[in-house]
């Protein structure tokens, strides 16, 4: 009966291709993060004074750091008599969405230097006790650090939609006089911003596929396949 498990060379190649999947995955994770700039209206008005409505906008963008800091600009600035650029956004979602980011940035580099050693050091890939158990423990964490990250963004993800949607009306303290009427106007797709979550989510997949891999390479399995092997030897030739 033959030999059905992979060998080496095959597991090796399976970890170059899902090691490039993960890079690819890991470039869409930061760029569809890093690069989201967006803004959020509402519509004011204050009869009779302005009966129509006027548009009060706040930008907003990666890192989402200090919404606080990111205030309403109207034209003129002083509508119905209230200068609307002293009022701001409330928030400040900056550590989860620079953890996620910077460390999709440091898993695209690890895999770049991965790949250059599955590649253009094989032999001293295979020859080595020590860096396949290495590659083994790296990957565990790069896993681990995904499901991380990408739990610690979405919830900041949450948190953003809402406190630029419509509840940014009953934050504005202006709103809330009987002179003034306040709707919410409209608000940035953020599907770019879903996206980068489910790529975070199909990162931690991908390590934890090649975590199996890996973990073939290492001394962890290699005595259970010396073990195998002697037991489907020959039968010891018995003293006459």
């Amino acid at each position: 009966m033959g030999d059905l498990r992979l060998r080496p060379p095959a597991l090796r190649n399976l970890m170059g291709v899902g090691l490039a999947g993960s890079w690819v995955a890991s470039i869409f994770a930061f760029a569809t993060c890093g690069g989201f700039k967006g803004k959020t209206e509402i519509l004011v008005s204050c009869p009779p004074k302005i009966p129509d409505n006027k548009t009060i906008t706040a930008t907003f963008g990666y890192p989402f750091s200090r919404l606080n800091q990111a205030s309403f600009q109207a034209s003129p600035v002083d509508v119905c008599n209230i200068s609307w650029n002293k009022l701001v956004l409330v928030g400040d979602y900056a550590s989860s969405a620079q953890f996620y980011v910077t460390f999709a940035v440091f898993v695209f580099l690890y895999c770049i230097t991965a790949l250059l050693l599955y590649v253009g050091y094989t032999n001293l890939y295979r020859d080595s006790r020590k860096l396949p158990m290495i590659d083994f423990v790296v990957t565990l964490v790069v896993t681990f650090l995904w499901l991380v990250s990408t739990s610690a963004w979405a919830k900041a993800l949450t948190d953003i939609k809402t406190a630029t949607s419509h509840s940014i009306v009953q934050e504005l303290a202006p709103c809330h006089s009987s002179e003034l009427k306040c709707y919410f106007g409209s608000v940035t797709s953020m599907g770019s911003l879903n996206v980068s979550v489910i790529f975070g989510f199909l990162n931690m997949i991908l390590w934890g596929g090649n975590a199996w891999f890996v973990y073939k390479e290492t001394n962890l399995h290699s005595p259970s396949n010396t073990s195998a092997s002697n037991t489907q030897g020959g039968i010891p030739p018995t003293g006459i």
